[in-house]
């Protein structure tokens, strides 16, 4: 079994699985729930646009760009395959 590194890294991670419960969000909504610097959640939703995990979203509200990000298909798949992993991994420790 091995993890896939794009979403086991931690802080990637964390945003796939709050991407995966909560659907498309904000970049401050984002920011602030897990507390994360701007530059840095930035510098991780770019590798996982770039792997096509992560869908952007950019608008106008208000006269105010406004970006949101949620998981693609293959995003939901990566993480539902790195949870089936952790369970396998669970499942063997119970053998």
């Amino acid at each position: 079994m091995e993890f896939d590194k794009l979403v086991h890294q931690p802080t990637r991670l964390q945003v796939f699985a709050y991407l995966y419960r909560h659907g498309e969000t904000g970049f401050s909504d984002l920011v602030d729930e897990l507390e994360l610097t701007e530059g840095n959640l930035a510098s991780h939703l770019q590798r996982m646009e770039e792997a096509e995990a992560v869908a952007v979203h950019k608008e106008f509200v208000d006269r105010k760009p406004r970006t949101t990000y949620e998981l693609t298909e293959e995003g939901r798949e990566l993480f539902e395959d790195h949870i089936e992993t952790l369970e396998a991994l669970i499942g063997d420790l119970d053998g």
